[in-house]
């Protein structure tokens, strides 16, 4: 079965046939022009691609057809950013429907270190609860929760206004349905591999559990080889890695109930779209008084960029899966005759495994030093000093680094002098940035494409929960020391390709036209706002309206 057949068999499976929407092609007579009078859509659908950076939009653009196409015949926002330091998924999606920086969401990295906190695992993930008993920051293992997120959402905002909005988030992780559905969701929830599920002790309501099980009963199938396109071609070579196997020439196979491989392709994607519709369906959003919000987050780009890197047949086949699944989505709210408007945008972008850069003309791509790995290298200068271990919290080899709470304030300072001189002596570390230091420096209002080192960092430090340093690897190092089947490639650095993502506007009757200038995720929650005539405070969150009439009109109200 290919992967198209088996989302319209998904599709099926809700029942949404009997919704009265179909796969036929939109025969409704063209819409009007959208003017600054045209009232606001009835249905707002926000939709981020997880690790869609700005690079593999452009170099797909031209093979697109189905949603992707028309998307970019839409406002089209090439060079958009995550302008922030800590370019991971949480952060970057709490940035998309609050209009603010990580450093005010709070959002500052996918785990940070709270090193008060009563439980025994002091690391925190970004959407949990950690005050629940018995829970864990692991995977899997932690109460998923919107607690930590600091500021409202447009969701949030719109539900103030009008308490009888509806605003439904489903994506393929749970940072992502979390950090834009916000704090008021009437329905939220995301994949996991026995179907769908939301918060602790929240039910499923009857559509989503029924879309669970669909997804369920897709996953408990194998999925054979995939055909590579034509277009494909030309990726396929084969990149050796660690260990031992090869990637790049993949065709995302996957052995029956193996919810990575199913994650790490475009079946992922069709579930969660085949799953929102049939929610929007069921709740008839779009079709009451108000404007509804309907976000989608999807997660396969994210997977199959880890998994296999950003460059080989498999990014290509699941970009091709993406541009159709988006378009099948697009065809069913055409035919409900609904007037909806689409932001598309990503949490961070990406960059390809160092193996295949270097045999691609980069031969300085290199994988990160396993010495700079916190834990080792806290080891190392706590025996040197003869200080308490642990004397270094962190999740990885960069970013935000804690020191002990242990420490007296002599032993703080010599164990500081003595890390600040071990990772500025190091030749893959670009700089060390105290906390001290970037709690003097102010957020940036320059356009992101000229932001300092500093300005960047700046974005994603909030002072109650940031590290006491944040170290910053030079460009290309990526932060995996070995490569592994299932692991090989990553993001969150500071550098743009990292940084920048495309941001993407369609609205039927929307005059179409391309922006290149540089522009920021937190201009999408004001845009959106304006669209529909939401007030918002300007005070009170980063970013800016993005006016999206050509020609003298504009849609900021």
């Amino acid at each position: 079965m290919t992967i198209k057949r088996l989302t319209f068999a998904l599709a099926a499976t809700l029942s949404l046939a009997a919704t009265g929407t179909s796969l036929a092609q939109d025969s409704s007579p063209p819409a009007q022009k959208v003017t600054a009078a045209t009232p606001p859509p009835k249905l707002i659908v926000m939709v981020a691609v997880d690790q869609f950076s700005a690079d593999i939009f452009a170099e797909y653009r031209g093979s697109f057809t189905g949603g992707l196409a028309r998307l970019a015949s839409g406002v089209v926002f090439p060079s958009g950013y995550q302008s922030h330091g800590a370019t991971e998924t949480c952060p970057g999606h709490s940035t998309i429907l609050t209009g603010n920086h990580p450093a005010h969401t709070g959002i500052i990295a996918n785990n940070y270190f709270d090193l008060s906190t009563a439980r025994e695992d002091k690391r925190l993930y970004c959407a949990e609860d950690e005050s629940v008993a018995g829970t864990t920051s692991g995977s899997g293992k932690y109460a998923a929760s919107v607690k930590h997120l600091l500021v409202p959402t447009l969701g949030d905002l719109m539900k103030a206004r009008n308490p009888e909005t509806q605003v439904v988030s489903v994506a393929g992780k749970d940072r992502a349905a979390i950090m834009m559905g916000g704090h008021r969701a009437d329905e939220l929830m995301w994949l996991v591999p026995t179907g769908l599920t939301s918060y602790r002790g929240t039910a499923l309501s009857p559509v989503a559990a029924q879309a669970g099980a669909a997804i369920a009963a897709a996953m408990a199938q194998p999925r054979l080889p995939l055909t590579l396109p034509a277009d494909c071609a030309a990726k396929d070579i084969a990149i050796p890695i660690d260990k031992g196997g090869t990637v790049g020439t993949g065709r995302l196979a996957r052995e029956a109930n193996n919810f990575r491989g199913f994650m790490a392709s475009p079946e992922a994607d069709g579930a969660v779209l085949a799953t929102a519709a049939a929610l929007r369906a069921a709740r008839k959003m779009g079709e009451g008084d108000t404007t509804d919000l309907l976000i989608v987050g999807l997660s396969a780009t994210d997977y199959v960029g880890h998994t296999y890197g950003t460059e080989g047949s498999e990014m290509c086949l699941q970009m091709a899966g993406l541009d159709r699944e988006l378009g099948d989505f697009f065809v069913r709210l055409d035919a409900t005759g609904i007037d909806y408007a689409v932001a598309l945008t990503a949490d961070h972008g990406g960059h390809d495994l160092p193996e295949r850069n270097r045999q691609n003309a980069w031969p300085a791509a290199e994988r990160v030093d396993p010495a700079l790995d916190a834990d080792k290298l806290g080891k190392a200068v706590a025996e040197k000093l003869g200080l308490p271990q642990p004397l270094l919290y962190s999740d990885g080899p960069f970013g935000d680094m804690y020191l002990s709470k242990a420490l007296t304030p002599a032993q703080r300072k010599a164990a500081s002098d003595e890390l600040l001189a071990r990772w500025r002596a190091h030749p893959q570390v670009e700089a060390v940035v105290t906390a001290e230091e970037l709690a003097q420096y102010p957020i940036s209002k320059r356009s992101p494409d000229v932001w300092t080192l500093m300005d960047k960092l700046r974005a994603s430090y909030n002072p109650q929960r940031s590290g006491d340093f944040l170290v910053v690897l030079k460009p290309r190092v990526t932060p995996i020391p070995e490569s592994g089947l299932g692991y090989v490639a990553t993001h969150g650095s500071v550098w743009d390709y990292d940084r920048r993502v495309p941001m993407l506007f369609w609205r039927k009757g929307l005059a179409g036209f391309e922006q290149p200038n540089a522009v920021m995720t937190v201009d999408i929650l004001p845009t959106l706002a304006g669209l529909v005539g939401l007030p918002v405070d300007a005070t009170k969150i980063d970013g800016r309206c993005l006016d999206l009439l050509s020609g003298p009109e504009s849609s900021c109200r």
